[in-house]
């Protein structure tokens, strides 16, 4: 069995959440850190962009009218509005054997872990592997939990986790949420729209689309169950012994650099 560090952080900013995921990830490239599984959530909540997406795609007004933040990931990807939910991270070198091979191999195997992990809180998923060119329309929508994915984890047809994967020279950071509570429209009010019946369809849209836990099993599962479910899903299906280890003082000095150089400086947020 491979042994890997389990990294569970309590809830914080957006920004921090990804510069921790990014400085695990420099520390496992020069062989300083574990392959990390980490298990986190977010306060206040916080709409993530993808690496790419435009930062006009963000009604700032509302978001701040709702004590929301906004960061900007390192993956790729749509918005996600990071709340009531269940973050997970997989942070390994790339030729590490769950993560090893293509990007679709990787994604595929981390996958499995997955299905297995919401399989074991009695939902009835299934795993589709989306084929076929994303129509134009989808292709401009600024919701992550809209867009059909690869191997996208799903409950009576509804998507229920959303992740992305980044590969660099260090190793490869996939990170992913599973919503379990709460109204996934909710993300409708940060983002803009040509006008309020717009933003009304885009809402119902996605409730057609998405689901999130409660509302597949008809009643709320806590984060510390969903918790557990991950770190054993993982240890089964990708043949792992998962360790307890703290962010080292390194990897948290450098967190805190990345965070003001980086994830909260409007040089990275708004570069696109």
């Amino acid at each position: 069995m491979d042994t890997w560090r389990l990294l569970i952080t309590p809830p914080a900013r957006g920004a921090w959440n990804m510069a921790v995921d990014e400085s695990i990830l420099e520390h496992i490239g020069r062989g300083a850190s574990l392959p990390t599984l980490r298990l986190y959530a977010w306060t206040p909540a916080c709409l993530s962009l993808g690496h790419a997406q435009p930062f006009t795609d963000v009604d700032i007004a509302r978001l701040k009218s709702h004590g929301w933040e906004v960061v900007r990931r390192l993956t790729g990807g749509r918005a996600i509005l990071h709340t009531d939910e269940l973050t997970y991270s997989v942070i390994a070198p790339s030729d590490e054997p769950s993560v090893e091979g293509s990007v679709l191999e990787s994604y595929n195997r981390l996958a499995q872990a997955l299905l297995l992990a919401v399989k074991s809180l009695q939902l009835p998923v299934e795993m589709k592997e989306y084929v076929g060119q994303v129509p134009s329309a989808v292709q401009l929508n600024p919701v992550c939990f809209e867009v059909p994915s690869t191997y996208e984890i799903t409950v009576n047809g509804k998507k229920l986790i959303g992740s992305a994967q980044a590969r660099k020279r260090e190793g490869v950071l996939q990170h992913g949420s599973l919503p379990l509570t709460g109204d996934l429209a909710r993300i409708c009010q940060a983002l803009v729209f040509e006008n309020e019946s717009a933003r009304d369809v885009a809402s119902k849209r996605l409730l057609k689309r998405a689901t999130t836990v409660e509302s597949a099993l008809g009643y709320e599962v806590s984060w510390e169950d969903a918790t557990q479910a991950f770190i054993q899903a993982f240890e089964a299906q990708l043949g792992l012994s998962l360790k307890s280890v703290e962010l080292s003082e390194s990897e948290s000095k450098r967190a805190d650099e990345l965070v003001s150089e980086k994830y909260a400086h409007p040089a990275w947020l708004e570069r696109v």
